[in-house]
């Protein structure tokens, strides 16, 4: 069995974010990645937004890591060359009956360090002339960004810093011992390796990485939801510059607008409670894209909407219960030395997956 001084398990944004910081650390880092590519699943099925950090709840990794991931997140793209952009958003009230909600974000976001401008529905119409509300937040931290030039520039630099990636790579097992941890691999190069440390970041396959290793606290590995979320994409020209929101709700962010750094205009997601991990986008769905869609776009035109893509968000909490924050647990909570385990890093993961990176490889080290 072969040693080697780090194991990342999962080649996702956030993956190869931590596999970075450990390099950059001086570690000795090796990534396992069961898809024979980086960033198959969750990574590259999302909206590409960098988020403000105004959503969640105060004191959360949730709120702390998005406000610092998303300044981290911009400064990587300028320094290293990926492609992005400021393009802000507005959340909308799309009546009255919406106002004191849109009343408390703001102050919620104030009290978070996050200031964004109340606007009328008038001023907002001015800035957005197809948008139709009774109010809005203007968020000029907001952005667009492009993840797979994102995650090609983790793993260039985290390479360049000595780490490797080894596709094709799921693991099928493992166990702790005394100074570590050894995993067993399947795939063609089935291979066996001990860690001094092992990062277990298989977002939708985490659990199922936890449950695989003989010493893992069973009662540390929280329970598993699907939250399947679909986009359509829009036919013409895009009606918005900017991001367009609704206020959130309990279990996600809303049926969104968005568009990709092409001008490409998509809305969604939508939410779905699944049991399994699949991709297709059912088209009867389309009605009710159409009916959100039209409280702030009366001018959507029928006919204008298609298929897009979908993914799976991989939630700690089920249907009908509150949000939980992201679960980044060290030796102690998994109780294998060494063994160190990321559950439920679903949206803001994207925005803060630099400072979900240094929050672990500072912990770690």
């Amino acid at each position: 069995m072969e040693s080697v001084d780090c194991i990342v398990i999962g080649a996702g944004l956030v993956g190869l974010a931590v596999a970075r910081a450990m390099a950059r650390k001086g570690r000795e880092v090796i990534i396992l990645e069961k898809a024979d590519a980086f960033g198959t699943e969750t990574s590259s099925r999302n909206s590409e937004v960098i988020h403000a950090g105004v959503f969640y709840v105060h004191g959360s990794l949730k709120e702390k890591l998005c406000i610092e991931g998303r300044d981290k997140l911009y400064s990587f793209c300028h320094a290293y060359g990926v492609t992005y952009q400021r393009s802000t958003k507005l959340i909308y009230a799309a009546d009255e009956t919406e106002i004191d909600g849109l009343k408390a974000l703001q102050k919620h976001a104030s009290n978070s360090g996050v200031h964004m401008t109340w606007l009328s529905g008038a001023e907002a119409k001015g800035l957005e002339p197809e948008l139709q509300c009774a109010a809005a937040l203007h968020s000029p931290f907001s952005g667009i960004v492009d993840s797979h030039a994102l995650m090609l520039a983790f793993l260039g630099d985290a390479e360049a810093h000595g780490a490797s990636i080894a596709y094709n790579s799921p693991v099928i097992g493992g166990r702790a011992v005394d100074d570590g941890v050894e995993i067993e691999t399947g795939g063609p190069d089935a291979m066996g390796l001990k860690a001094r440390t092992v990062i277990n970041c298989a977002g939708l396959g985490a659990q199922a990485v936890g449950r695989a290793i003989k010493g893992v606290l069973p009662a540390s590995i929280p329970p598993q939801h699907y939250a399947k979320g679909s986009y359509f994409y829009l036919s013409g020209k895009a009606p918005f510059t900017r991001l367009i929101y609704p206020l959130p709700g309990r279990a996600s962010l809303g049926l969104h607008y968005t568009r990709d750094l092409s001008g490409q205009g998509r809305f969604g997601p939508d939410l779905e409670w699944v049991k399994e991990i699949e991709y297709q986008v059912q088209e009867d769905r389309e009605t009710l894209f159409y009916k959100e869609i039209r409280r702030y776009w009366p001018g959507l035109p029928d006919g204008a909407l298609r298929p897009g893509y979908s993914g799976i968000r991989p939630k700690i909490q089920g249907p009908g219960e509150h949000a939980k924050d992201f679960l980044i647990q060290m030796p102690a909570e998994t109780g294998v030395n060494g063994f160190v385990a990321l559950y439920g890093i679903e949206s803001p993961g994207l925005t803060s997956c630099l400072a979900i990176a240094d929050y672990v490889a500072d912990r770690v080290t």
